[in-house]
């Protein structure tokens, strides 16, 4: 293995970690800024919703600075034994605790 191929290598895994980093801070934004966990109550479309999944390559910034919402699927309140999630957008509102 010559120079280049060992610099290619840690090269390569300081890029993978920092953008296990990066989703892990993406994630934690999520949490800390917009109340969203997995299983989360949601508002869209009318109906409520359960949260299964965050798309946080789906945040962009704002003018300001910030993060848009992320993207989120779920399935509706109420049928946790549904296997079929519905993609609900950016367009949520996240739900009070109760």
């Amino acid at each position: 293995m010559d120079y280049g191929d060992s610099v290619q290598k840690v090269l390569l895994r300081k890029i993978g970690k920092a953008e296990q980093d990066l989703l892990q801070l993406k994630l934690d934004y999520c949490r800390f800024v917009f109340g969203l966990t997995h299983r989360a109550r949601v508002t869209a479309n009318g109906q409520t919703w359960l949260v299964r999944s965050v798309d946080v390559e789906s945040m962009t910034y704002t003018e300001d600075g910030d993060f848009t919402k992320p993207v989120v699927t779920g399935i509706p309140e109420g049928d946790d034994a549904s296997s079929e999630t519905v993609t609900l957008g950016a367009s949520w509102q996240l739900e009070p605790a109760r």
